[in-house]
């Protein structure tokens, strides 16, 4: 079942659910995009007719920022969990470790990617990543020939939304992978060159406020939060 959140789809999946439906559309037929919407995202696909129509196209469209969750409650349709990306793709990698599905990293500045595929193969024993590409190119054929001739089954994107959205709506047929997944920021995490914030603010849904005080130039986007419940409060009494 999906939720509307101030025009986003989302499924309203606990994280063990939706590693089970990515598990599954791994044995389908591909290419499948899964998004990771935050406040910020939905915010950006109102205004973004194309990005929207991706979005809604997903096969699995999952709730990562607590503001989502916080929105969902306020217009009387809430959703079970809070699903974040980076999570999500940790539980994701876990069970295709040593099964001989092949990942392969897109996105960040030069170096990281190959950075992040040698912690994860540390952290998931077993786990095949079959190539590496930074996110400054200017040209996608030969991004997605490499996809391809690495021979992935799983494509984590991460370019930032919604070029990472609409990069995979473009060329996801062309790389012959089945999974991609949009990750935003979070192969700077996977290199261990962004700290996340510790479990106790994670637990809470305070991962934004730890972001905050890292990086206080943030705080313009955060600001967005309240507005963004804000429309929730208007559509809700809308009866949107």
């Amino acid at each position: 079942m999906r939720v509307d959140v101030l025009g986003v789809a989302f499924d309203d999946v606990t994280l063990d659910e939706a590693v089970d439906r990515a598990l599954s559309l791994l044995e389908e037929d591909g290419p499948h995009l899964v998004a990771t919407p935050n406040p910020e995202i939905v915010q950006r696909a109102a205004q973004d007719p194309e990005f929207a129509r991706i979005l809604a196209g997903a096969s699995l469209v999952l709730p990562d920022g607590v503001g989502v969750i916080y929105a969902a409650k306020i217009l009387g349709r809430p959703l079970r969990a809070r699903v974040p990306g980076i999570d999500f793709a940790s539980a994701l990698l876990d069970q295709v470790a040593g099964t001989g599905k092949r990942l392969f990293l897109l996105g960040a500045a030069p170096g990281i990617a190959q950075q992040a595929a040698i912690r994860l193969q540390t952290s998931h024993p077993g786990l095949a990543v079959c190539g590496t590409h930074d996110g400054y190119f200017k040209e996608d054929g030969p991004v997605a020939d490499a996809i391809r001739e690495a021979r992935a089954d799983i494509v984590f994107v991460c370019l930032g939304a919604p070029k990472q959205e609409k990069w995979i709506a473009a060329n996801a047929a062309a790389t012959g992978a089945r999974l991609l997944v949009g990750l935003g920021g979070s192969l700077d995490v996977f290199a261990g060159k962004v700290e996340r914030a510790p479990e106790s603010f994670q637990r809470l849904g305070l991962e934004w406020l730890y972001r905050l005080a890292k990086q206080p130039s943030r705080i313009g986007r955060m600001a967005k939060l309240p507005l963004f419940l804000t429309s929730a409060a208007g559509a809700r009494l809308k009866g949107k």
